[in-house]
């Protein structure tokens, strides 16, 4: 019996929880001569449709689509898809894989970029694009959305043949734009720029469109961008000592300078990013009378509080005692339930990035250090622990990263890893035999 050309498996569906509880979504996997594919659906229905879809194509004989996972078939033509239908099929493929946070992050950047996607003499989207665009986009979003929104897109968004060029240009002129015609920030223009680039191309990656339609990028842009781009020298990182002084020194008079302490102790000494400090709940933490403790991450402000799953994951973290001691007599002091959040202002909100940056950055002109960030308290707890000899494995495990990331961001920065490293290759050679001496004929046959 001859080989099949491609070897397709349809698996059952599968249930998860997306957000909160009452958001579920039905996920479809497949895989194609190896490779696992998935998209997930708002209902059981759409979930068992589309794979019922699956099967009938690999029970024909469809080839099926390497890059993209679907039969050849079903691919779009440009001359047919608009592109906020372009858009919501990407989301459907990529939303799976992505991180809750960037979700939200991804998301927010394509509500502002399909309205631009129009043709020159297109009348301003209705009230409400966004919030339409936000809720319709996902694949588990709502699917009826605003009916005046969805005939103004059906009407004026182009197609994706259609988006030359120029179109481009000036969807992305826009695209970095605030409202009143100011730039977004750096940070923020970046990740618009790349999830916008990225939903295109991943057209051409599927010849849905023959050739990358964005116009180059002006030469020595990278450069620039590079020589902008604000880096820490993990090497000047505060050592034990000084984040212990620089952690202490945020305590003053102001009422809300003792949470913040807290706050940073906990980014520090369990080396979580802040975005998980904030939602940090009793139930969380494993707090013994002595010894090591315990940090259960499981949560994170995903956005505008707003909780979800941390960036990678949740995980488990170990604290040291000096950590211990400080949440345990936080917790006692506030009296909180286990669900309740261990910090919040005066007025039960959420306390401020900005407020906690302020504090931090009083402190460490305290003890006369240079301005760090609150997420350098993260990258300073790494560079302990690395320094301590913990292995890189426990390390990013601990971090939330993966072992690739913890190498090229902490790793060769670490003062003294050239001087360590030598010390210990000569370690292992003083245990070797010695070189055997040359014998004279050799000398004398290379002599010759």
């Amino acid at each position: 019996m001859a080989r099949p050309l491609q070897e397709v498996q349809v698996f059952g569906l599968q249930r998860r929880q997306v957000g909160d509880a009452a958001r579920p979504a039905w996920i479809v996997r497949w895989a194609v001569d190896g490779r696992q594919r998935s998209r997930s659906f708002r209902t059981k229905a759409e979930a068992e449709r589309y794979r019922s879809e699956l099967v009938h194509a690999k029970t024909v004989g469809e080839i099926f689509d390497r890059q993209g996972g679907e039969p050849a078939s079903w691919r779009p033509s440009a001359h047919d898809v608009q592109a906020h239908a372009w858009t919501r099929r990407w989301l459907g493929e990529e939303w799976p894989e992505w991180a809750p946070r960037t979700r939200v992050s991804n998301l927010e950047a394509l509500v502002r970029f399909v309205p631009l996607l129009v043709g020159r003499d297109a009348p301003a989207p209705p009230s409400g694009m966004r919030a339409h665009l936000a809720a319709t986009l996902p694949p588990e979003g709502e699917r009826a959305g605003d009916e005046g929104c969805e005939r103004w897109l059906a009407r004026w968004c182009l197609k994706l043949s259609e988006l030359d060029r120029q179109v481009l240009a000036a969807a992305e002129r826009e695209l970095l734009l605030t409202g009143d015609g100011r730039p977004l920030a750096a940070s923020t223009a970046s990740r618009f720029r790349k999830v916008a680039h990225a939903c295109i191309r991943r057209a051409v990656d599927l010849d849905v469109l023959p050739a990358d339609p964005w116009p180059p990028r002006p030469r020595g842009r990278s450069l620039r961008k590079a020589a902008r781009a604000r880096s820490v020298d993990l090497r000047q990182l505060p050592d034990p000592k000084t984040m212990a002084a620089a952690i202490a020194a945020i305590a003053s008079h102001q009422p809300g300078s003792r949470t913040y302490q807290v706050m940073t102790a906990v980014v520090y000494y369990a080396g979580l990013r802040p975005s998980e400090v904030v939602m940090l709940r009793p139930r969380a933490l494993v707090l013994p009378a002595s010894g090591w403790g315990r940090i259960e991450v499981v949560e994170a402000d995903v956005s505008f509080d707003e909780p979800g799953e941390p960036k990678t994951g949740p995980r488990s973290v170990p604290i040291p005692p000096v950590l211990v001691e400080l949440l345990g007599e936080w917790v006692a002091a506030l009296d909180l339930g286990p669900d309740d959040l261990l910090f919040r202002t005066r007025n039960g909100r959420l306390p401020q990035r900005s407020n906690w940056s302020r504090a931090w950055q009083r402190a460490l002109r305290q003890i006369d250090h240079p301005p760090l960030r609150v997420y350098d308290c993260r990258h300073a707890a790494a560079t302990t622990w690395l320094k301590a000899g913990v292995p890189l494995g426990e390390t990013a495990r601990r971090l939330g990263h993966s072992v690739e990331t913890l190498v090229s961001t902490y790793v060769g920065a670490l003062a003294g890893d050239e001087a360590l490293s030598n010390a210990r290759i000569e370690q292992v050679l003083a245990g070797a035999p010695p070189l055997a001496a040359v014998p004279n004929s050799a000398r004398e046959g290379r002599a010759g």
